[in-house]
């Protein structure tokens, strides 16, 4: 789509039909797609921040920090350290008690 847009040309019915059905723009779904990745990464694996942005393409830990911080509310640290879930989708605290998580998808319609 960006290569139509640069070259003077109007997405297609079928792309406006599409940006309908899933709520967002095709850039803004494989950057929230991309998001979740990271996110599965940072809570599964101890790989860093650095590693994880340029193995999703960012060029920058920078600029993966900030679409990160702006996507998933929270930066990529943060979003690393927060409580695991127990099954029952609670996160235990540090004094024993539980709250809930926010889901990841979230107002996605």
């Amino acid at each position: 789509m960006d290569a139509l847009l640069k070259t003077g040309g109007t997405p297609t019915p079928t792309c406006r039909a599409r940006d309908s059905t899933i709520g967002t723009s095709p850039m803004e779904y494989v950057t929230r797609w991309r998001m979740l990745l990271a996110g599965d990464r940072l809570e599964n694996t101890s790989d860093s921040v650095s590693a994880i942005s340029l193995s999703l393409g960012y060029e920058s830990e920078s600029a993966f920090s900030t679409a990160f911080k702006r996507v998933m509310g929270t930066s990529p640290r943060q979003y690393a350290r927060r409580p695991t879930p127990a099954p029952d989708g609670r996160a235990a605290s540090l004094n024993g008690s539980s709250q809930a998580q926010p889901d990841a998808f979230a107002g996605q319609g």
